[in-house]
């Protein structure tokens, strides 16, 4: 994916999740509700966005798709939030940059680097310039915002703390692992 699609992934995402994690099904629209909606999508739209740009550092250096996109990275940002109690939803932003890289994109990702420079990507994905990448990616981070409304929701709020990222961190990989 484009420069241009993760940052609308993570804006969207950013939306997504605010929303989510302020409004329950059963919520009545106040403006309390409305506030409190939109103080919770700007405090997570820059951790969010700041996860989603991440990966793409490598173009300055090392190999692009292969040196900041891999699952040692992924786990860095899943374990930052564990040893040091912030950036918990950053994790989720390098994530979904994977999964656009990964599914949404032809080339794919090397996800195993360095022990592997084999790229791994869905034939589905579209180039990069491609007239329809604004379009995937606003299917995918739909995709994603329902998976995670499901997990918050049905599973485990994300929004329990440190304490409970663990068990969201486990599901989510379990997750991206079943797709590839």
């Amino acid at each position: 994916m484009n420069k241009k699609g993760h940052v609308l992934n993570a804006v969207l995402l950013g939306v997504g999740l605010g929303v989510i994690l302020t409004v329950t099904p059963t919520t009545q629209p106040t403006t309390d509700v409305v506030v409190e909606s939109l103080a919770r999508v700007i405090e997570l739209s820059v951790p969010v966005t700041l996860g989603a740009l991440f990966p793409d550092v490598d173009t300055a250096f090392g190999k692009h798709r292969k040196t900041l996109h891999n699952l040692p990275v992924l786990g860095v940002f899943v374990g930052f939030p564990l040893l040091f109690g912030n950036l918990q939803f950053v994790w989720i932003g390098v994530a979904t940059h994977y999964l656009l890289d990964v599914v949404g994109s032809r080339r794919g990702i090397a996800l195993f680097y360095p022990l592997s420079k084999t790229e791994y990507g869905f034939p589905s994905g579209v180039t990069t310039s491609s007239r329809h990448a604004d379009a995937v990616t606003v299917v995918i981070t739909a995709v994603e915002l329902g998976v995670l409304a499901a997990v918050h929701y049905l599973a485990y709020p994300l929004d329990s703390g440190v304490a409970g990222l663990q068990e969201v961190t486990t599901a989510a990989l379990a997750a991206l692992s079943a797709l590839l």
